[in-house]
């Protein structure tokens, strides 16, 4: 029997989700569920809360990275070690839809909140873990973080100059777990739709960075050799590179032949066209180093304006390689809204990176920017129950935080 239509101005309003988490991988999975509307409760200790109030740039005593990673959430602060911690933390599960932790492997556990647990008093509750290594394994109790998960995943091996592997220069690991992590609740929550019944998903640092190895595992496991670095040029086509210009850096992406032959028409040289170093792709693969040289030495005679503006009429992909500043600049950025602006109690107006997915129906929006530490606390729990009275024992007990 088919349902009626329900309108809905967010996608997951209705949706409650319980924020067990600190500083990036966690915080982005429940960011990414908040800003498509669902009602995200952050649950804080008492010491100061999240680690990452403390990290990157302060603006009036607030992290400006801890208020965009958990924008969006409301906060509140809660001793689980205490027995009235852990009794409210039950009544939420049990008006809640969704639990993200990212605790070390067993501390969950050792809390009373394991998924088993949790599953038979609440068997509706979607329960994510994200961790350093995942749930099994003989690294499960070690600590995890980005750097060890690229290094550890392949990802630094392959980034980089022949001379020095890289890191990546953003968190690539914690935020694809966020990524992963918040697909698959989205999975759980629409299965739940037909079964009723909620589920137990986990996902890791280490394999969040390995699933981004796809031509390089694939490499490897087809010619049975160890990719190496290449700097910014592809394993599979050329040229598909930064090359230098006169007055800056531009990336190139010829990669196929049909590209290939538009881009010694933009240069003006034929005869790399009919070089037979460079006839095939397989030829100019073969080649790289003297296609690299051969197309530095025409890049550098002209601006990065003047070879885009002559590339994009010859129908080449190519863009400049722009600082983090000149990126909120750029036209096209300003154009789709990259750049909000919003209010926090004590930080002032602070900027945070816009949506990068557009709903004609249900779009993403700005709510508000990260908590202030303990701002939610009372009326979360006055939402759920509890007395004035009941509130201000917790609080002079110490187990829960107000601002």
């Amino acid at each position: 029997m088919r349902k009626e239509a329900t309108t809905l101005k967010s996608s997951l309003e209705g949706i409650r989700v319980l924020d067990l988490t600190q500083i990036m991988a966690g915080p982005f999975c429940t960011m990414l569920l908040a800003d498509l509307g669902a009602d995200v409760i952050k649950i804080e200790k008492p010491a100061g809360g999240d680690d990452s109030r403390r990290m990157g740039e302060i603006v009036n005593g607030e992290s400006a990275a801890f208020l965009t990673l958990n924008r969006n959430k409301r906060g509140i602060v809660l001793d689980l070690r205490t027995e009235q911690g852990k009794d409210v933390l039950w009544r939420l599960i049990a008006v809640s839809d969704v639990l993200v932790e990212n605790f070390r492997p067993g501390t969950m556990s050792k809390l009373g909140f394991d998924y088993e647990s949790v599953h038979l008093k609440h068997p509706q509750l979607v329960y994510c873990s994200i961790s350093g290594f995942g749930q099994t394994g003989p690294w499960r109790d070690r600590g995890g973080f980005d750097l060890v998960a690229q290094a550890m995943s392949g990802v630094l091996s392959v980034t980089g100059t022949p001379e020095t592997p890289t890191k990546v220069g953003v968190p690539i690991s914690d935020l694809n777990a966020g990524l992963f992590a918040s697909h698959a609740i989205l999975a759980a929550l629409y299965n739940r739709q037909h079964t009723g019944v909620g589920q137990y998903i986990e996902t890791s640092l280490l394999e969040a960075a390995m699933a981004y190895t796809i031509w390089e595992s694939n490499e490897h496991w087809v010619t049975g050799h160890v990719p190496q670095r290449l700097g910014t040029a592809h394993r599979a086509s050329a040229p598909y590179q930064v090359f230098p210009t006169s007055d800056g850096f531009i990336a190139i992406g010829a990669a196929n032949q049909r590209t290939w032959e538009k881009l010694t028409q933009a240069l003006n040289r034929p005869d790399l066209r009919d070089d037979p170093m460079f006839l095939t792709n397989r030829d100019r693969m073969s080649h790289i180093p003297q296609l690299v040289e051969a197309l530095t030495e025409v890049l550098s005679r002209k601006t990065t304006d003047e070879w885009l503006n002559l590339l994009d009429k010859t129908g080449v992909p190519a863009g400049p390689v722009l600082s983090v500043d000149q990126v909120y600049q750029h036209p096209q950025v300003i154009a789709r809204n990259m750049n909000l602006q919003s209010e926090h109690p004590t930080a002032g107006t602070v900027h945070t990176i816009g949506f990068p997915v557009k709903y004609s129906d249900t779009p993403a929006t700005l709510r508000s920017l990260g908590p202030v530490l303990g701002q939610h606390t009372s009326e979360v729990l006055a939402e759920i129950g509890f007395t004035k009275d009941q509130i201000d024992n917790m609080i002079e007990q110490g187990v829960i935080v107000p601002v």
